[in-house]
């Protein structure tokens, strides 16, 4: 029997963030002892790189990882792999009502960590199912909805780091997977422009910053060092993804308008 095609996938918007959290995982093989390909989506919606996962027919496992989630169990993660075939599992995940996650929607997972079999969910898949689902809450609860009610769902345990935000995902015995920090899209800002726009949050690059120093130590690696041409690669990348960014949002208006609508008529 062949071995599944297995890819990670990561949501990105900051360069430098998503080279700290691939260092934690762009050294791994799959069953066959084949590097385990990475691949950073950028400027996708908040549930659009769901989709281009699925239109990808080279991958059958997908293994998503948040630019702000990091691995400290790779074994763990790929463990939870055969877990998802054995199980006949579509999703393994941490639930979104997990106190430890946001406490909202106990049926959908967060997709800081998720391990996916797509094989399986594109037997099933069709968009236009998921305006059953429509919700104001977060773009991508409607495809977690529609698949937890189509094929089995494996939730994970989490529990809160002792930083108070820091979710830590575990699996089911109990092994620390990886360590989501959240409030990634402040990592990058200067601290004073944060507490401009979010007073409660200028602080967050040092604890961010203290969690990868955390993880690269459980891992016995060193935090990578980045150089001027770095640096400037990053700045670089930024423009660019700030240049997309601000039109997609601007974008997106009409139709969180029409969702919005569509969910009052329904009630």
């Amino acid at each position: 029997m062949p071995q599944p095609r297995i890819k990670i996938y990561t949501r990105s918007f900051d360069l430098k963030l998503y080279r700290l959290a691939k260092g934690l995982f762009c050294d791994w093989k799959d069953a066959e002892g084949e590097p385990i390909p990475c691949v950073r989506l950028t400027d996708r919606s908040a549930d659009g790189y769901f989709y281009t996962m699925l239109r990808d027919n080279d991958c059958d496992i997908a293994i998503n990882i948040d630019e702000d989630a990091f691995i400290v169990n790779p074994q763990a993660v790929l463990d939870l792999v055969g877990v998802l075939l054995e199980g006949g599992y579509a999703n393994i995940g941490c639930s979104d009502g997990d106190p430890a996650t946001t406490g909202r929607d106990k049926v959908v997972t967060n997709p800081f960590f998720n391990v996916f079999n797509l094989a399986l969910i594109r037997t099933g898949f069709d968009r236009s199912l998921l305006e059953k689902h429509l919700d104001d809450a977060e773009p991508y609860y409607p495809f977690f909805r529609w698949m937890a009610g189509t094929f089995p769902t494996l939730y994970l345990p989490a529990r809160r780091h002792a930083d108070g935000i820091t979710t830590i995902a575990l699996d089911l015995q109990g092994r620390e997977i990886c360590l989501h920090t959240w409030f990634s899209r402040f990592y990058s800002m200067p601290s004073w422009i944060v507490r401009r726009i979010e007073p409660s949050q200028g602080m967050q690059k040092t604890r961010i910053d203290a969690i990868i120093h955390e993880a690269y130590t459980a891992r016995g690696r060193e935090v990578p060092h980045f150089g001027p041409a770095d640096q400037i690669a990053f700045a670089g990348n930024k423009l660019i993804r700030w240049t997309v960014k601000v039109p997609q949002r601007v974008a997106r208006w009409p139709f969180k308008i029409k969702r919005k609508l569509a969910r009052r008529k329904q009630a």
